[in-house]
């Protein structure tokens, strides 16, 4: 299985729509994984899966912001600006 770290600023609609559905209410802090990444850095994320793929998103303020107004108005969210998921991949 395929293991990807997102940063908010590269989520795309596919990732937004996990999230939403996996923690409507927002995430709580057991759903907060810590691990070191390839630098040595000590990153927090929640999780979402698909059949094949991990996602990892990266914890921030603008994630719960970014998560709320996606879930009130997804089609402000334009397809054409959404990212490669390939492009999206960082060691772990």
């Amino acid at each position: 299985m395929n293991r990807v770290i997102v940063d908010y600023v590269k989520l795309t609609t596919d990732i937004l729509d996990m999230l939403v559905e996996k923690y409507p209410d927002g995430y709580d802090y057991s759903d907060i994984i810590s691990f070191k990444n390839a630098k040595g850095e000590t990153i927090k994320a929640v999780e979402v899966r698909t059949e094949t793929t991990i996602y990892l998103v990266k914890i921030s303020s603008k994630l719960e912001q970014t998560m709320e107004d996606y879930a009130e108005d997804e089609d402000s969210f334009d397809e054409d600006e959404d990212l490669n998921l390939d492009d999206l991949e960082d060691d772990i």
